[in-house]
């Protein structure tokens, strides 16, 4: 079961966002695209883990810290024993494994960061963090590779790795592993998630301000910009999606909320954020039945 769900990165979130509505410079553009396609594999991982019929609590998306050093776990599985530790790589294409470095293999050949060594890394700190506070539970530790279009020569015997085309084999294996959950192991995984830290990413993002960036409702699918209001629903006109105005115009509250952390939401500010939208009636309407009020009408904290 899934006792902490996975959200999608923050970070990825805003830099969606600012792809659609600003110019990014390249790497912007190549650390949100990295940011989706992990997200993607976890998604995809989380698929199979959803079935698992062995009792469980499946802990997804931890960021925790041991020793002043934080790590991230993409998921952690406790079971009656032991803790398995996922290291979860949506990789594409052809790599190679050699003198325990992966490279790609492609025209420009380069060295890629060793998931072997993220999960050492990530395990070591967690057993040292289960010790600290009394906890026993032995670990097993794999990297995950879940993409089917994945494939590595040379690849390792005795690793811990786990590839596309064992992936259905291993998650039947997990099922027949005897397991009973009891208090103790409640406790860990409250006691895990009570630790989960927040970190928000503004400081890896690059500079925006309010007047730089494009006005306008995003489509919710393709997230373009040609959007229009048709019959009190946002249709775009790329992917032809349509959404009503209502919920669009909240999804563009919590867009300016994302944005701006600090910013005084208003019902001036969401119309000329919005643009499309003639009536400020209307969104005076939405924030007013969905957000508290503060002070005057006009002005709202969310």
């Amino acid at each position: 079961m899934s006792y902490k769900s996975r959200s999608k990165p923050v970070e990825a979130i805003i830099l969606g966002i600012l792809i659609a509505r600003m110019s990014l410079d390249e790497k912007y553009k190549q650390r949100f695209h990295y940011l989706e396609k992990g997200y993607e594999g976890e998604i995809m991982f989380d698929s199979l883990t959803e079935k698992l019929q062995c009792q469980n609590y499946m802990l997804n998306d931890l960021l925790l810290e041991s020793n002043g050093s934080k790590f991230q776990i993409d998921s952690l599985m406790l079971t009656q024993e032991p803790l398995f530790y996922f290291e979860v790589k949506n990789y594409e294409g052809d790599y190679y494994f050699e003198n325990n470095r992966f490279y790609t293999l492609s025209k420009k050949e380069k060295e890629i960061k060793n998931p072997l060594q993220q999960l050492e890394r990530g395990e070591s700190l967690l057993r040292q963090m289960l010790q600290h506070y009394g906890y026993r539970i032995p670990i097993e530790a794999y990297v995950v590779f879940v993409n089917p279009e994945f494939h590595c020569f040379q690849a390792p015997l005795n690793k811990p790795i786990i590839y596309p085309n064992q992936l259905n084999r291993f998650m039947k294996k997990l099922n027949m592993r005897p397991s009973r959950l009891n208090g103790s192991h409640k406790k860990l995984a409250d006691h895990l998630v009570s630790m989960h830290q927040i970190v928000l990413p503004y400081d890896k993002l690059p500079p925006y301000t309010y007047a730089q960036l494009k006005k306008g409702p995003l489509c919710a699918v393709c997230h373009s910009l040609k959007t229009s209001v048709v019959d009190r629903k946002l249709v775009c006109a790329i992917c032809e999606h349509e959404e009503l105005l209502d919920h669009a115009i909240l999804r563009g509250v919590e867009e300016l909320k994302l944005l701006f952390p600090d910013i005084k939401i208003t019902t001036v500010l969401v119309h000329d954020w919005f643009q499309v939208v003639d009536s400020m009636k209307t969104i005076r309407r939405v924030l007013v039945q969905n957000y508290s009020t503060v002070g005057k009408k006009e002005y709202l904290f969310i």
